[in-house]
């Protein structure tokens, strides 16, 4: 087994964001997914000699949003450049991308692994058009190529190599993909391609400066899949040069059936590729109201809610993490404790519930928060109950089982099921006296110095009130009649 502790792995992450616009980034063509092939492409993405390309110009707010977010130099003035390469689903023979003077200049991004912050350069972020998507199921011994996605705009992020660890670099591409879910670039979906990576990995011998040879390995579509390929490749690295041999620089593919990387082809730079400027397509100049104008209108960043979690709710650190995870799980939190109607007195309450029990309940069903069937407002008027002592806790678990199965609001599951809580003063002083009449024994150890005993009575008063009772003020009762003279 190679010798890890010597060894120190260098990583950079290339993401693809496919950006959500409409129409692709050179031509009106369709952008939905799951169209059937070929059926999205007009000549423009076709190749067609004699058509010219036509920037869209929501790409380019897109990517500025993105540059503001991470405090990056934006370019006043961008030039389009054609990468010229061979492949079936590149019509052209060439991808129009942007290597010389990109959109989005340095910025950084933090990223918190082990409860430690990390700040991460991104080098630059560009914009190019993907290409088509080769075929191979289902066609015999044939190809097909489809060429929906060709054309469509994405925008390539390039990070410092500066990542030190597989958990490192999916930490980093979380943050990459929360960002642009806040920002409403991308809606982020692996599964359909919106958002992979490319990842540089080398190793180097702890304390050298010289980066070691790299190998880059493509299409990464899952922070799972991130951190396997990459654990797997610096132990190979490392095995290679521990047995005396050298590292090919080369692109590979992860293969998550073998958990293994393979090679695919000698890795190529940028001279490879011959890049010059597309001569069809003009620099394009931003001026400062342009982009003064996308600042104004800058959502909440994912740091800036968290802040305002912690701060405005007293939440602590990890529930405001948890909570701003993702844009969908913030807005919920907070459209809970509105219906909720308690303010901050019950934030910490709501959090509970969205993250505990809701939380537990999705990854059971394997469901995203978009797709749960307790809406926000149903989950906080459920809260509600709680907070003004109508049910107790443990009898809320049993309403949010219900209105999760499709019943009612909770208000009426309470009514219908009898599961309003006892706060009677009078009934649960009568409760606790019969409980500690029926149990002498246990009130004379308590009397002795068992304390602990006083748990023992209120699960006999919480049994024989069918959980309805309210365990605060059985608590008290309890503690008061053990005070008094007849105990």
């Amino acid at each position: 087994m190679p010798n890890k502790s010597s060894w120190e792995t260098v990583i950079g992450l290339e993401i693809h964001v496919r950006l959500s616009t409409a129409s692709k980034l050179f031509s009106g063509s369709a952008t939905a997914y799951g169209a059937a092939p070929n059926t999205q492409a007009d000549a423009v993405d076709l190749g067609l000699p004699g058509v010219l390309p036509t920037v869209n110009e929501a790409v380019f707010r897109q990517a500025v949003k993105f540059g503001l977010a991470i405090n990056a130099e934006i370019a006043r003035r961008s030039v389009f450049d054609r990468k010229n390469y061979f492949y079936p689903d590149l019509p052209k023979g060439y991808q129009i991308s942007q290597l010389y003077l990109p959109i989005v200049g340095t910025g950084a991004i933090r990223i918190e692994v082990d409860d430690k912050e990390k700040t991460i350069g991104i080098t630059r972020a560009h914009l190019e058009e993907d290409a088509g998507k080769s075929m191979h199921e289902g066609l015999g011994d044939m190809s097909g190529v489809d060429l929906n996605r060709a054309g469509t705009a994405l925008l390539e992020i390039v990070s410092e190599p500066q990542l030190r660890s597989a958990r490192e670099a999916a930490a980093y591409m979380r943050a990459v993909h929360t960002l642009a879910r806040y920002l409403d670039i991308s809606d982020g979906n692996m599964q359909e391609g919106s958002f992979r990576c490319d990842a540089n990995v080398s190793v180097r011998r702890r304390g050298e400066q010289a980066l070691g040879t790299r190998a880059e390995i493509k299409n990464l579509n899952s922070f799972r899949f991130v951190e396997r390929a990459i654990n797997f490749e610096c132990a190979r690295q490392i095995d290679i040069l521990e047995g005396g041999g050298t590292v090919r620089q080369e692109t590979r593919l992860y293969d998550s059936a073998r958990d293994e990387t393979r090679p695919m082809r000698g890795k190529e730079e940028a001279n490879d590729y011959r890049y010059f400027p597309d001569p069809d397509l003009l620099p394009v100049v931003l001026d400062d109201d342009y982009i003064e104008a996308i600042r104004r209108d800058m959502p909440e960043l994912p740091w800036q809610k968290r802040a305002r979690f912690s701060e405005q709710y007293g939440l602590a650190q990890a529930e405001a993490r948890t909570l701003t995870a993702t844009v969908e799980t913030a807005d919920y939190f907070e459209a809970v404790l509105a219906a909720c109607g308690a303010g901050r007195a019950a934030a910490k309450l709501c959090a509970n519930w969205v993250i505990v029990e809701l939380g537990g309940a999705l990854n059971k069903a394997g469901l995203k928060i978009a797709d749960a069937p307790v809406s926000a407002e149903r989950l906080g008027g459920m809260v509600a109950r709680i907070a003004d002592n109508t049910i107790s806790g443990k009898l809320a678990k049993q309403v949010f089982a219900q209105m999760w199965s499709g019943a009612d609001d909770a208000d009426a599951i309470i009514e219908r099921s009898g599961l309003k809580q006892i706060t009677d003063s009078g009934a649960l002083s009568g409760l606790v006296d019969k409980i500690l009449a029926d149990n002498p024994k246990q009130v004379a150890e308590y009397q002795a110095g068992q304390t602990k005993m006083l748990g023992y009575f209120v699960g006999q008063v919480m049994k024989a009130s069918q959980g309805k009772a309210n365990p605060r003020q059985v608590n008290e009762l309890l503690r008061d009649k053990l005070r008094g003279a007849g105990y």
